[in-house]
């Protein structure tokens, strides 16, 4: 990794390219968090619907209780899949793969270095001088 995080050494469109799949990643990653959200999530409606068996049963009404229990309880929320499994496949498949490609492209043409397109940003519209708008920790104008 470099000191110049702009890495002036880097042409616009190779910056422009890190840039834009550091982006892509950043999606799959807010992707991911819905995912997670989804998993957990139904797990809650799952335990809650648990609750209401329970509380049918208590209720007096057994058969629909007992219905529920069979057919809701537990059941898979794709074919024959718990969002657990979900999840870890999505991680394996293609987060992973996504995650590894952003690190490949880093390394194979930024030397590592993160954020390239965005350090650039940064030092077109920071205020030179101006409190708040250092260039970064321990760098100067």
């Amino acid at each position: 990794m470099t000191n110049d995080r702009t890495r002036p050494d880097l042409d616009d469109t190779t910056v422009e390219a890190l840039g834009k799949l550091s982006e892509a990643l950043e999606t799959v990653d807010q992707a991911r968090g819905f995912l997670y959200a989804f998993h957990q999530l139904t797990g809650k409606a799952d335990r809650l619907l648990q609750e209401s068996v329970a509380l049918f049963e208590k209720a007096g009404a057994g058969e629909l209780a007992a219905d529920l229990d069979r057919d809701l309880v537990g059941r898979n929320v794709i074919a024959d899949r718990w969002t657990f499994q979900i999840v870890e496949d999505f991680d394996e498949n293609y987060w992973g793969t996504f995650r590894a490609y952003d690190a490949r492209a880093r390394d194979e043409l930024a030397d590592g270095d993160r954020h390239v397109y965005e350090a650039r940003m940064k030092q077109g519209e920071r205020t030179k001088g101006h409190p708040n708008h250092e260039a970064g920790p321990a760098l100067s104008d």
